[in-house]
């Protein structure tokens, strides 16, 4: 996060649109430095603190929000409904996985089903941007909104079956787990790099 956040310190007027993503990364850095925190000095903490990994399921419902504000205020002329339906989509989703048993605060290890959720609708969010475009202009104008869905149209490709299969990962094999979540960590900061690229793109 400190790679768009240091752009944006150089580069602070940017459109309306984009307010949602500057938003996420102030929240996903403080999130990320809290888990850092917790999952270094744990033992320093009481026994209810010692798992992060509730974070990492904040760090989803906050990073589906902000990007579907994204989406929502390009008003792009194409597909308003369908983004408009996509955060009730989402919000049926939670209701219907964390009533059937899975626990958005277990200490042992992260929603896998929460996050693979938020990748496919982002992801849907995406192809209705791309879609949009085709039909506006034909061809793929390259702006600020550009380059941050290319970022994050990796990032959830990529991670979709990683988040997936990251739990049953974690049960029959960590070592495998631990390199696939390096993948995670890589592609993100890929999108970083694409939000700090539109932060710096003329209008």
């Amino acid at each position: 996060m400190l790679i768009p956040l240091s752009v944006l310190l150089t580069h602070k007027r940017q459109p309306n649109y984009l307010r949602p993503v500057v938003i996420y990364l102030w929240i996903a850095l403080l999130l990320n430095i809290s888990g850092d925190i917790i999952a270094d000095f744990k033992s320093h903490f009481p026994s209810w603190l010692q798992s992060n990994t509730v974070l990492y399921n904040i760090h989803s419902l906050v990073r589906f929000t902000c990007f579907s504000l994204f989406f929502i205020l390009l008003q792009q002329p194409y597909y308003k409904l369908i983004k408009k339906i996509l955060p009730f989509i989402f919000i049926l989703f939670l209701s219907v996985n964390f009533s059937m048993g899975d626990d958005f605060f277990s200490p042992r290890h992260l929603s896998g089903n929460l996050l693979s959720a938020e990748a496919y609708l982002l992801l849907t969010y995406c192809m209705t941007y791309y879609l949009s475009q085709l039909k506006e202009e034909k061809v793929l104008t390259r702006g600020k909104d550009f380059w941050v869905v290319i970022g994050l149209s990796i990032y959830v490709v990529t991670n979709f079956f990683v988040f997936l299969f990251y739990i049953p990962m974690m049960t029959d094999n960590q070592k495998l787990a631990s390199n696939m979540w390096n993948v995670h960590n890589v592609v993100y900061i890929f999108l970083c790099v694409m939000i700090a690229k539109s932060f710096r793109h003329a209008a």
